[in-house]
């Protein structure tokens, strides 16, 4: 049996099996995670990140998890959804620091399937991403749905799956969640 790989910050270990069982689900939904990183990326103007580069940046966040490889495929899809989250913000505070200093905006994200885009800009990303911690204290449940489907691109039945509620439960708290995300970032425009 292989010796255990110590994992950062001095976490529980990552065996070698616990590796490759990691790197077989990753692989399985790769170019899952890549149209979701498309999607995500598909309004961007100024690209400083590809879809590519937005999934790899994801699975280095991700690679050293001990049991992660134990999670079933949307509970997998749902963290690897939120280290791409993690990763499109990080990437939005870089860009609008470089803008005080005196680059320019660069458009990000389209919210939903809606015809005019709810999230275009970086500022607008990291008011969706303050946003959404607030709904987070508000209604945890409502902020894993969007975050599972906008992030994650999980289903509807996915997210009911995961969530272990009903579907209509999951396309209730999607309305409530877009709708509250919505006004707060139109009052960030403003």
């Amino acid at each position: 049996m292989p010796e255990p790989k110590k994992a950062r910050d001095g976490d529980a270990a990552v065996t070698g099996e616990d590796r490759r069982t990691l790197d077989d689900l990753f692989s399985l939904i790769y170019e899952d995670l890549r149209r979701l990183a498309s999607f995500a990326r598909r309004a961007e103007v100024h690209a400083t990140i590809n879809s590519t580069a937005l999934v790899h940046e994801a699975w280095l966040k991700l690679k050293d998890s001990p049991g992660l490889a134990t999670k079933s495929l949307p509970h997998f899809k749902s963290i690897a959804a939120k280290a791409m989250r993690q990763v499109l913000v990080d990437e939005a505070r870089r860009r609008n620091a470089f803008k005080r200093a005196g680059g320019g905006e660069a458009s990000i994200v389209t919210f939903d399937d809606a015809v005019e885009p709810i999230v275009s800009t970086d500022g607008e990303l990291l008011a969706l991403n303050e946003a959404l911690e607030q709904l987070a204290s508000l209604s945890p449940r409502q902020a894993l749905v969007v975050e599972n489907r906008f992030f994650g691109g999980l289903s509807v039945a996915e997210s009911a799956e995961l969530l272990q509620v009903s579907e209509s439960v999951i396309e209730r708290d999607w309305r409530t969640a877009r709708a509250w995300l919505g006004s707060r970032i139109r009052s960030a425009k403003e």
